[in-house]
């Protein structure tokens, strides 16, 4: 039967999905609701770990698939905001963190297949915080946006300000989530080196 970490992990994949359908529907509700969506995911990343340990129900599928679900969030939100233009989020940084995310996974695959499981990092865990923070601070941007249309009098004032002070601040985030999440891609690759040349050599000819 599968864990109770487990079943809320594939609900956050779940999320995830109607997460970036709404983002990509150009109406107010729509992406205020994604903005809940994303908020209760994240949050269930949390609780799944601790429920995990604290009913001593830590798993292998829990193990390798809690952080592919956590990517999973991050680049569907990251490519949702590439389609909104007065967003500026720049592709080639959402395209780095998706080639950062890739490769990490394909180690942690090759460290499976070896009978291990690769642990999060210190730079692992700092660099979905910064992701984390970077989707949260553009959907903030991405609501004043739709405030500044909906509402009117020093409300509409207010939201239009905050807009255009911060319009910028999604491009340059990104950016720097997308440096951050390669510093751990190193860190990862440095840590992990001895098992990846393992895995691209032929095993030694028995005698």
């Amino acid at each position: 039967m599968m864990t109770l970490a487990n079943k809320i992990t594939l609900t956050r994949a779940a999320m995830a999905i109607v997460m970036f359908l709404f983002i990509l529907m150009p109406y107010a509700w729509a992406r205020i609701v994604a903005i809940v969506i994303f908020t209760v995911a994240a949050s269930t990343d949390w609780v799944d770990g601790k429920i995990a340990r604290e009913t001593h129900t830590i798993t292998p599928f829990g193990a390798i698939v809690d952080p592919f679900v956590d990517k999973i969030l991050v680049i569907a939100a990251f490519f949702a905001f590439v389609g909104i233009p007065k967003l500026n989020v720049p592709i080639w940084a959402v395209f780095l963190i998706l080639l950062r995310e890739l490769m990490v996974s394909n180690l942690r695959a090759i460290a499976a297949l070896e009978g291990k499981v690769m642990a999060a990092e210190r730079w692992g865990k700092f660099k979905t915080v910064v992701q984390m923070s970077a989707i949260g601070t553009i959907f903030f941007v991405l609501l004043m946006y739709h405030l500044s249309q909906l509402l009117g009098g020093i409300g509409q004032e207010v939201c239009v300000f905050l807009f255009v002070l911060l319009r910028k601040i999604p491009y340059a985030i990104t950016a720097i989530a997308a440096v951050i999440t390669w510093f751990s891609a190193v860190s990862y690759l440095r840590n992990n080196w001895e098992l990846l040349k393992k895995s691209w050599s032929l095993p030694a000819c028995k005698q």
